[in-house]
């Protein structure tokens, strides 16, 4: 087998609500999109009696041996998915970590379907689903690919084709803990995405929404809160949000010439903060 290249891209949510508590974890609706921010895979069939995985790029310090994938790895060796196959796979990272961009998730997703796509194992789509969640609560979202929405009870719809933007993306020296976060969370909202339409990825609605875990992280990081309230001062912005549970924040623009003004406008005040513009795929 030849060494295949695989693009891994970011996931944002352009609003996510917290509607309540399960055992263990949130329940969640979420907007989502992704952008042309991505890693790159490569993986390729080896001779081997253990799977090597490795990690390399401007993102990739401190990523422990226990990662997303490792774990996807793990779990289909113990159901004996792969029939002993193993594999060699390096990431490079460009997405940051603990950033709410999902870059450890969309990995393990983009490794599942390419190995579900090439045949080097077999499963349905129930077992895929149960998989997924084994890894983590986001994977699913990394075999759609699209613009989704998810919906309380767990329902995720897709729209392919929807208004597209452009952002700058910002991150502090700190990446944010997806834990400690919604550890504190305790006021929960009402559902708003049971009936998920195309609308709601326009600039009027979403300039409407929220992400409930910014109020909890900003309490947390304060300096998140100065960073939106500096991003928010850019002349014709859509919004501002936190994705995920941070530590990015995105800020939206229709003009991807606004949206470079922006940029510089960030790094002459932020000079050692990661920055970078992208388009909504």
């Amino acid at each position: 087998m030849n060494l295949v290249k695989i693009k891994s891209y970011a996931k944002i949510n352009l609003a996510l609500n917290i509607t309540g508590k399960l055992k263990k974890l949130h329940k969640i609706e979420s907007i989502v999109s992704f952008i042309d921010l991505y890693d790159l895979i490569f993986i390729k069939k080896i001779d081997s009696l253990k799977h090597q995985i490795s990690f390399y790029g401007k993102f990739s310090k401190n990523i422990k041996s226990k990662n997303t994938i490792s774990k996807l790895l793990g779990i289909l060796d113990k159901n004996k998915l792969l029939n002993n196959q193993k594999f060699e796979i390096k990431v490079k990272k460009n997405i940051p970590q603990q950033a709410g961009l999902g870059g450890g998730s969309m990995n393990s997703a983009n490794i599942l379907n390419f190995l579900e796509k090439k045949k080097f194992l077999k499963i349905n789509q129930r077992q895929k689903i149960e998989i997924s969640n084994l890894v983590g609560s986001d994977v699913i979202l990394g075999f759609y690919g699209k613009s989704s929405i998810i919906t309380s009870n767990g329902i995720i719809k897709s729209f392919p084709n929807y208004p597209k933007f452009f952002t700058l993306l910002v991150q502090p020296h700190f990446g944010c803990s997806t834990k400690k976060i919604y550890s504190k969370v305790k006021k929960f909202s009402k559902s708003k995405y049971k009936n998920p339409k195309k609308f709601m990825f326009s600039q009027k609605y979403l300039s409407t929404q929220e992400n409930d875990l910014e109020d909890v992280a900003f309490s947390i990081y304060p300096k998140l809160r100065e960073l939106k309230n500096f991003l928010m001062k850019n002349s014709n912005l859509s919004f501002v949000r936190m994705t995920g549970s941070g530590s990015v924040l995105v800020a939206y623009f229709q003009s991807k010439q606004d949206c470079e003004i922006a940029k510089v406008r960030f790094k002459r005040k932020f000079k050692k903060y990661w920055c970078n513009t992208a388009k909504t795929i």
